[in-house]
């Protein structure tokens, strides 16, 4: 920034050159006036005239600063009137690194600037060069030990569990009694974070591309210029072991640090993830499939197979939305299917899911005999994972053993490999054993919305967004679903549990037979 002053004209010109560390200090402290104070006070006792004042807020480290290239602009804008005295308050404030200050120096003095400063006499006699060095060795030893404190307090901070850089997408700091500033959960990010995690790990977003489109349908996350939510921030998403509740700073060889902050996700969500990533998630989901057509690469053409596409088909007053079959070499290809049409038929399907209430009670039952079955084995699930940890810590105290036994790198690298990856199993399994000695919710709370799908996955369907829909169809089908556009849906594969409740009930799904729309096969008499 400059700033313009009007003291009276003097035989000598001067400017002021100020610097701070960074913005938080222009913001919450008073360096800069108090700076340009003291080079002023200066300034009129060698009576000088001061006719701009220059202020940079970035570390002395760096060579290109706005100010200081403004400052260094304006001298050599006006260098035949004569030179100028630059004052700044301290050499620290010009440089502190003896690089940056000696090349800082060469350029102010070829722009036409004279240094001066009330902490230190500036001259060119071999004394006064050795004093003016050593000052900035003196300044970029500070600025290192600073750095180096700084660091090893953080580094410290984050030995304890807290995290101590910018907060994570979904998180904000927060002063806590007892903690300092800790991270908790910023909502409703922290809840968008934690669905597109869990439904990712589960399948239900099939894809990054789908968890991408699931971040860009909530204005809460930012997007770049394109407006558009990039698949490597997805992935960077996807990698930070924070959520669940560690911290990992691989600089400074800290890995699996417990937190105290609150996990958005278990770290069994967190691995699960990290394995479908790895090679077992489905293709990317297509950029087409939108709202407009929920059944688009669901739905497949009965002739080849292949999944239908879509598209809106422009008339002489409005746009008419069709699927249709786009693969070359079949018999319905390029042969449009009205959206409405097979859509309905489909509404036809899901309402036939609907189990009578006597089927319904039986399975609430089964569930509920399963749970209490689940509950009975809970001591002894817990037995296991306690003997499990034991196993693991053993084979790690042995690998530590190991390691100090040898002297080769490649060796003690590859015992560290295995000590991490066992000290992540065993992590795994305390959640477990904490998740089985937790208090359990009751039954009926933790199966209501299961049985609420079961009971009409319809009304879902009718009142859900794209992304309920499309869980709809991967909860309620094992398999896509095929059409003919001739004779409508072939009998759908249900999921398990709609089996379980007896499948369709056929009263009100009359266009699809018992037997499936395939004629029934001649008996050894042809008849």
């Amino acid at each position: 920034m400059t700033k313009d002053t009007k003291d009276e004209p003097t035989t000598q010109k001067a400017v002021v050159y100020c610097r701070v560390s960074g913005a938080k200090q222009v913001t919450e402290g008073d360096g800069l006036a108090s700076q340009e104070t003291r080079c002023r006070e200066f300034a009129k006792y060698k009576n000088y005239a001061v006719v701009n004042v220059f202020a940079d807020d970035i570390s002395g480290k760096a060579i290109d600063r706005p100010a200081m290239s403004e400052m260094l602009r304006f001298l050599r804008k006006n260098k035949r009137s004569g030179p100028h005295i630059v004052i700044i308050d301290d050499i620290s404030r010009f440089a502190r690194d003896l690089r940056s200050h000696l090349e800082l120096r060469s350029t102010l003095a070829n722009a036409g600037g004279i240094l001066e400063s009330p902490s230190i006499e500036f001259g060119e006699d071999s004394d006064s060069i050795l004093v003016e060095n050593l000052l900035a060795s003196v300044a970029q030893h500070q600025r290192e030990k600073n750095g180096e404190q700084t660091m090893n307090r953080m580094r410290a901070r984050v030995m304890n569990g807290y995290w101590v850089f910018y907060p994570p997408l979904g998180y904000r700091y927060e002063k806590v009694k007892g903690h300092g500033k800790l991270l908790v959960r910023d909502e409703p990010t922290a809840s968008i974070i934690k669905e597109a995690f869990e439904g990712f790990a589960s399948g239900r977003l099939e894809s990054m591309t789908e968890v991408k489109r699931h971040l860009e349908s909530h204005p809460e996350i930012s997007r770049n210029k394109r407006g558009e939510v990039h698949l490597t921030r997805v992935a960077e998403l996807f990698d930070r072991r924070v959520y669940a509740g560690f911290i990992d700073i691989e600089n400074w060889g800290l890995n699996m640090i417990p937190a105290k902050h609150e996990p958005l996700i278990s770290l069994e969500t967190f691995m699960k993830v990290q394995t479908r990533r790895q090679g077992n998630a489905k293709a990317p989901a297509r950029k087409d499939i939108n709202a407009d057509f929920p059944l688009r690469g669901f739905a497949a053409c009965s002739d080849c197979n292949n999944p239908f596409t879509a598209c809106w088909s422009t008339g002489k007053q409005k746009k008419y939305p069709y699927y249709l079959c786009d693969t070359k070499g079949c018999e319905s290809y390029r042969k449009s299917i009205p959206r409405d049409k097979m859509e309905s038929e489909f509404e036809d399907i899901l309402r036939a899911l609907n189990p009578s209430e006597t089927l319904f009670d039986l399975a609430k039952a089964m569930f509920k005999s399963a749970w209490n079955q689940r509950l009975a084995q809970s001591e002894s699930i817990k037995r296991q994972l306690q003997l499990d940890i034991r196993k693991v810590e053993k084979k790690t105290g042995t690998l530590l053993d190991r390691i100090v036994e040898t002297n080769t790198d490649s060796v003690i690298a590859a015992y560290e490999a295995r000590i991490a990856n066992l000290e992540q199993e065993k992590r795994l399994m305390v959640e477990k054993l904490t998740n089985q000695t937790g208090a359990l919710a009751p039954f009926d709370k933790l199966f209501e919305h299961a049985m609420k799908f079961l009971s009409s996955p319809w009304k879902i369907w009718q009142s859900g967004d794209l992304l309920q829909k499309r869980t709809v169809l991967r909860l309620a089908f094992r398999e896509q679903l095929t059409y003919s556009r001739e004779n409508g849906y072939r009998t759908p594969n249900l999921s398990l549990p709609f089996k379980l409740l007896g499948g369709f009930n056929m009263e009100n799904l009359a266009m699809v037979r018992a037997g499936g729309l395939e004629p029934p096969r001649p008996t050894a008499s042809g008849f």
